[in-house]
């Protein structure tokens, strides 16, 4: 049996390692900065209920209404769906900076392939969901493939990326945004719901469970954490370290494609201008919730409750009149904010 499947975050090849240069074995720091980022996790949802206080208080009538609630939700489905797949990235202590023009690539090829076929029946929906799905995971393999085997930082592989899906998708679609989404596509997963709950937001609850049980539960979550926290130990516990690496990226290009898919049906366009910011709000998401940039500790609950901060931040901004460019500014500022406080709580918890 692997010695990785005994140990979340490190292995036993770490520790002659770490005894050798005198420092204290990796599984307890890595259990530390579990404890850490629980902590942090915690703190992500006392500041979630605070903003949903404030924001209630100061707007009763416009922000306290179940209408409210499920846009809020079905804004939030949008960047949860790319925010799980970015947690497993930033956990091997990598980055995507592809996501929103992956998104955006993956649904200008979902429609043409769609408008190809014709028609408005179930297997042309099915048919636009495997392009959408193929072609992020087509990204998401190019990204893996040239950081590992190419030896190119993530960085600057997924800022690549990010260039030539971009410039791609407007060749494709000619330029301007296309329309022509089926109408059964746009009734049922762009707005259609089950109880009262939107099927977007359905998709990315199942999408966030399925993920949550593969980091917490299964192999390739341990694997993942493992890399993040000691990458040189688990190549010496005989883990094909650039493969794990590859399939990470798959899957966070194949949920770029998933939510390019989803952000079809909701516009019924393909939104090749508003998905900017897309990648900002995964990654502010990841770290809010408790998984670290600087690797070996993710939790996709965590992202739930990360995911769910700016979607609240952003709609009372609205519901308060403020001006739209001051949203990106808190975004912004709450990202460095997160990520400085990651750092300071990492070093000060390795020196203890």
């Amino acid at each position: 049996m692997s010695e990785l499947e005994t140990a979340p975050t490190s292995t036993d090849a770490a520790r002659p390692v770490a005894a050798a240069d005198g420092a204290r074995p990796a599984s307890q720091t890595s259990g530390r900065l579990r404890n850490v980022h629980r902590t942090q996790r915690s703190w992500s949802v006392l500041v979630l209920l605070a903003l949903i206080t404030i924001f209630s208080v100061m707007r009763p009538e416009q922000f306290v209404s179940w209408f409210n609630a499920k846009s809020i939700a079905v804004d939030a489905s949008s960047y949860l769906l790319i925010a799980v797949g970015m947690t497993f990235v930033i956990t091997i202590a990598g980055i995507d900076l592809s996501v929103g023009s992956v998104l955006v690539f993956s649904g200008v090829v979902s429609l043409k392939v769609m408008l190809a076929i014709g028609g408005d029946g179930p297997l042309v929906m099915l048919a636009g969901l495997a392009a959408a799905l193929l072609s992020g995971l087509a990204w998401g393999l190019v990204n893996g493939l040239v950081t590992t085997r190419g030896g190119v930082s993530p960085l600057i592989t997924t800022l690549g990326s990010f260039a030539a899906a971009t410039g791609l998708a407007y060749l494709l679609a000619g330029g301007q945004d296309m329309h022509g989404v089926p109408r059964t596509l746009a009734d049922t997963l762009g707005f259609g719901e089950f109880l009262g709950v939107p099927y977007t937001v359905l998709v990315a609850l199942t999408v966030a469970a399925a993920g949550a049980f593969v980091m917490s539960q299964t192999r390739f979550g341990r694997y993942t954490a493992a890399i993040g926290s000691n990458e040189e130990a688990v190549r010496r516990a005989a883990v094909n370290v650039n493969n794990h690496i590859v399939k990470v990226y798959v899957l966070s290009g194949a949920l770029a494609g998933l939510s390019g898919f989803v952000s079809l049906a909701r516009f019924q366009t393909t939104t090749l201008n508003g998905h900017q910011t897309d990648m900002l709000q995964a990654i502010l998401a990841v770290v809010i919730g408790g998984t670290s940039l600087i690797g070996g500790v993710g939790t996709v609950l965590g992202t739930v409750v990360g995911v769910m901060i700016p979607s609240v931040l952003t709609d009372g901004f609205v519901i308060l009149g403020l001006e739209p460019f001051w949203q990106q500014v808190a975004l912004g500022a709450a990202l460095v904010i997160v990520v400085m406080v990651d750092q300071r709580r990492r070093r000060r918890d390795v020196r203890t």
